[in-house]
């Protein structure tokens, strides 16, 4: 397992993060409920003054006890640094959710070295659940302990997948749903890349794919994912990395059956 960076106050890693994604979930459960001041980033993606309020919060916690390491952020931004240290932060994945009143939302604190995630987690304060994972070391749901699916046929399984801000993307997602059906049980859009991942993990879907994230879409994901015995891809198979844009969660037989059934559709381009 990695070593990790020595914070100021000497505490692990993963306890400052920890702590980190409550207060987060503190914040976003005490604004949920009260009228929201939206932003239009682009076509189907907002911003609200939460997202930077919870933002600046969690930075200022990781950077007091962590002041070297820099941070990528979804509302401040930064660079995407594969040669050392680096903090990766959503601090609301699923603003669309959220700005509507629909409890449905996360957030999402990772850290990287190398390129490679080494500690993610996913706060879902509505439910109070936490999923987190270190490199090599599992991954957990409120501390206990799990695994994607063992169910070996996409027939009895759920499709997880969110609509990217891509239009043709977004369509091509359809498609795929549209081109398997009836080979599924159901198909389920989130909202939140974020939970997709953690509920593939946790066993809940046996699928989940999306055209296109940011590296602070999928960070935590990406671990909690393989900690849990899935395979995360990009599109064209190869092993899902940060700076991926499409990619696919699964367990390996239902991952082999999405790839057989995909392989001629325009999403896989």
């Amino acid at each position: 397992m990695t070593n990790f960076p020595r914070s100021v106050s000497k505490r692990a890693a993963i306890d400052i993060a920890l702590e980190a994604a409550g207060c987060a979930g503190t914040i976003l459960l005490q604004r949920f409920s009260e009228s929201k001041q939206i932003t239009m980033k682009g076509r189907g993606n907002v911003v609200t003054e939460t997202d930077v309020e919870v933002e600046t919060i969690v930075k200022g916690i990781l950077e007091k006890e962590y002041p070297d390491i820099p941070i990528l952020a979804e509302e401040s931004g930064g660079e995407l640094a594969i040669d050392n240290w680096l903090w990766i932060i959503d601090p609301l994945d699923g603003t669309r959710n959220f700005a509507s009143n629909i409890p449905h939302f996360a957030t999402v604190i990772a850290l990287a070295y190398n390129g490679e995630v080494q500690i993610g987690i996913t706060h879902d304060p509505v439910r109070k659940e936490t999923f987190h994972a270190v490199k090599g070391g599992g991954a957990f749901l409120n501390g206990q302990r799990i695994y994607v699916s063992d169910e070996e046929r996409l027939a009895d399984g759920i499709l997880g997948l969110d609509l990217s801000y891509d239009d043709q993307g977004g369509a091509d997602s359809l498609e795929i749903i549209k081109s398997i059906w009836p080979g599924m049980q159901t198909a389920r859009i989130f909202g939140s890349a974020a939970l997709g991942l953690s509920y593939l993990a946790a066993g809940r879907l046996h699928v989940f794919f999306h055209h296109k994230l940011e590296p602070w879409d999928q960070a935590s994901g990406l671990l909690i994912v393989e900690e849990a015995g899935g395979l995360v891809t990009d599109r064209a198979g190869n092993r899902a990395r940060l700076e991926s844009d499409g990619i696919i969660a699964a367990s390996s037989h239902a991952h082999a059956e999405f790839m057989e059934l995909t392989k001629q559709s325009a999403w896989r381009e």
